[in-house]
């Protein structure tokens, strides 16, 4: 299921750095090439944990074709990138469980994941620091993961790399905020 790359998988590269939406200091362009195919920042949200509001990272949801409809953009077969950029170190512990929760609130029956597919992936988590970016690159072959610009593998089952994204923009996002300005949504 994750694979190392033993090719170049994408290059991202800034189109229009002058244009960029900015959320807690971070920013990012209005646009990304990737590949060759130029996305649209969707929207860029905050992820909090708890009731005290603990910020843990900023994301941007890059699409080919903006949307605010969360089925559209999962069933799409166009190239999506998620740009996350950690705002506290995340140990793996913490990190594999808050995904373990994320797939158990995303995938109800009939929904299935393979477990040892899951538990490979929860394996590969790595700890995260302040200041790290990561990415995710969802394509109709499935995910391709970095980490500093750093190939963390790959994920060649399309139905497992759609709960992925799902697991931020479908029906139990970690947060009802993070979803709505992921969707570009926010008020």
């Amino acid at each position: 299921m994750i694979r190392p790359l033993t090719l170049a998988a994408a290059s991202f590269a800034a189109l229009s750095a002058a244009n960029a939406a900015s959320l807690d200091g971070i920013s990012m362009p209005d646009a990304r090439e990737v590949n060759g195919v130029r996305m649209q920042l969707n929207g860029i949200g905050l992820r909090t944990f708890s009731l005290l509001g603990i910020r843990i990272y900023i994301a941007g949801l890059y699409l080919e074709h903006r949307s605010n409809s969360p089925d559209e953009i999962l069933s799409s077969p166009s190239m999506k990138l998620l740009e996350i950029h950690f705002l506290r170190d995340v140990d793996a512990e913490d990190a594999r469980k808050a995904w373990q929760e994320s797939f158990e609130q995303i995938c109800k029956t009939p929904c299935y994941l393979d477990p040892r597919d899951t538990q490979q992936f929860l394996a590969a988590v790595p700890s995260v620091h302040r200041g790290d970016e990561s990415t995710l690159l969802f394509t109709p072959q499935g995910l391709h993961i970095t980490i500093n610009a750093k190939s963390m593998g790959d994920i060649r089952d399309p139905h497992f790399a759609e709960l992925i994204l799902g697991t931020f923009i479908g029906a139990a996002p970690p947060t009802p905020r993070l979803k709505a300005e992921l969707l570009g949504l926010r008020d």
